[in-house]
This record gives C-alpha cells, structure tokens and sequence, in this order.
C-alpha cells in the first residue's frame, strides 16, 4: 500500500488491526468504526483523500465540530468527543508505523479533559429490593431474572459478560467471565448467586431451553435462545419499575458491587480483579465514593463540623 494510500483504505486496514491484532470487543469496534467514520466524512469536504493530505488545522477542525454538533449530528460532551479523538489519533498513529502516511496530524491534538464523574452506587436496601422484584413468584422466567440480577450485582459482571455466559461457565461456586479485550477471569459466586443459578438452571432452564435449538447459552430468551443485551436490559428496567426505584442500569449494578465490597473492607487490588480492569488506577475511582460518604456523614453527624472557624 502506498504512503500516499486513499484514506478509506486506511480505515479498513487500521479496523482489521483492531479486530485480529489487538483483539477488541465487538462493541467497542463499532465504536472506533463509527467515530472514525464520522472522521472521514469530515474529510472528504475538506478535498483529504489520502492521509498524507491531512492537516493538524483538520484535526482541530474535526474537534470543534464534535463540541458544537450540526445539523447531522448533536453536541458532545467532553468524554465522548475525548473518545472519538482518541480514535482518531490511534488511527493517524498506526499510519505512520505502518509507513501508510509521513506525518501524524493529531499527535499535537489532545482530547478535551473529562470531568471525573463518581460513579452511582445503589444502597444494600435498593438491591434488595431490586431483587426481590424480578416477577411473580415461580414463574421459569422469574427464576431467570432473579439469577441474572443476582449474576449482575454478586460478581460485578458487565451486561455483555452476563449474556455470554454458557451453562459451563458455572461451576463449583464460580463463574468464569470473558471481558474486554478477550480477558477471561473467574470470579466467585455468592450463597445468594449461587442458590438463584441452581434455582434457574433446576426448575426454569430446562423448561425454557426446550422453547428452543438447544443453545448452551446460561440466560435464554422466552423463545429458548440466548437472551441478548436489549433483553437483559429489559429485565432489569422491569424489576426496577416494580421495586420503584428510578434510574437503575446495568452499570450502576457493577457500580454497587465494587462500592459495597470497599465499604466492607475488600481491597482494591483484590477488586480491580474481580471486576477485570486492566489498571488500579481505573478502580480506585470507587474509593473516591467512600471517601465522599465519610464526608457527608462527618458534616451530617459531627456538630462542629458546619461551624466557620474564627
């Protein structure tokens, strides 16, 4: 391929980079897929074909047009304009590794600063009553909902990691979840996860399993299929409409769990592995929410602690 390559073929071989080379998951490929997507149509009015054509003006351009929309496209926030420059840089970058381009536009670009954001955790109560609202009682799909809420707050698992699961990913008290990038790491299932699988996969598998092809999917759809992200979404936004708590999602469940195993005394090392981050650094935001509610509790119960000082 020339140095001097189109820019659409570029794009193709930087998406074949990211799928076999550096293996990322399906869901964040689309997102590298539709952000550079929206790059290159930028650049096309601009008369960029190839990548040697591009300029750092462009890049600057690119940005500004994420912040302030079009008519096409809304404005974005910091963090998801920060991440569709971080796609673009990484794509200029493997250009030039790859001698498909002489220069690299953005390397003098830096993604607008994210404001660090705390996540939202749910109180032991709420999960509970989460829980305790998956549907009517004995129903096959209740014991799937209640296993799947269970699974979701009793291991930390992301939404996508839940749905993938098989039957043999469940074994002796542990599941085994496959993360992002390909990571797989087995994390322990509690009494409460623990007794809601075996309840599921007992008494409701079995008669939902036969609706079907004979998938070794563990949570299956009503039809007998593999239940899929939107379908586990739904649960979830079910139950938390029957508990009325507002505002419930996936995320905030694996929020919960990591805020709650800190609180109880875990240490983050032993909780950035469960939860299956590549960094401390990305766990430690969740020491920060403990840090937080010491804060309110010292204003709330200290009596000096509202008084100005002299």
């Amino acid at each position: 391929m020339s140095p001097y390559a189109d820019a659409e073929a570029v794009f193709a071989a930087y998406l074949a980079h990211l799928t076999v080379e550096r293996g990322l998951a399906a869901n964040t490929l689309a997102s590298y897929r539709r952000d550079l997507r929206r790059y290159l149509d930028h650049l096309r009015p601009r008369g960029r074909r190839s990548l040697a054509e591009v300029t750092e003006a462009d890049v600057v351009a690119f940005l500004a047009a994420l912040r302030e929309g079009d008519e096409r496209h809304p404005a974005l926030v910091a963090s998801s304009a920060a991440r569709a420059v971080s796609a673009v840089r990484g794509f200029h970058r493997f250009a030039q590794r790859e001698g498909l381009a002489a220069h690299d536009p953005a390397h003098g670009v830096h993604p607008p600063s994210r404001s660090r954001s705390l996540p939202k955790a749910m109180g032991v109560a709420e999960v509970e009553r989460l829980i305790a609202a998956a549907g009517p009682k004995d129903a096959p799909l209740t014991h799937r909902n209640r296993a799947l809420l269970e699974v979701l707050y009793g291991t930390g698992a992301r939404i996508s990691e839940a749905v993938g699961l098989t039957v043999d990913d469940v074994e002796a008290g542990r599941v085994r979840l496959r993360g992002k990038g390909g990571r797989t790491r087995v994390v322990p299932l509690g009494r409460f996860a623990g007794e809601a699988v075996r309840a599921y996969l007992t008494r409701a598998r079995p008669v939902i399993w036969a609706q079907g092809r004979g998938t070794a999917a563990l949570f299956l759809n009503a039809r007998g299929g593999r239940l899929t992200r939107q379908g586990a979404w739904e649960v979830l936004r079910s139950a938390a409409e029957r508990a009325g708590l507002a505002g419930v999602s996936p995320h905030m469940l694996r929020h919960s769990f990591a805020t709650h195993l800190l609180d109880g005394g875990a240490d983050v090392r032993v909780v950035k592995e469960l939860l299956g981050h590549a960094s401390v650094a990305t766990t430690q935001v969740y020491t920060l929410v403990g840090v937080d509610r010491l804060r309110e509790a010292y204003a709330a119960a200290h009596y000096r602690a509202e008084r100005p000082t002299s």
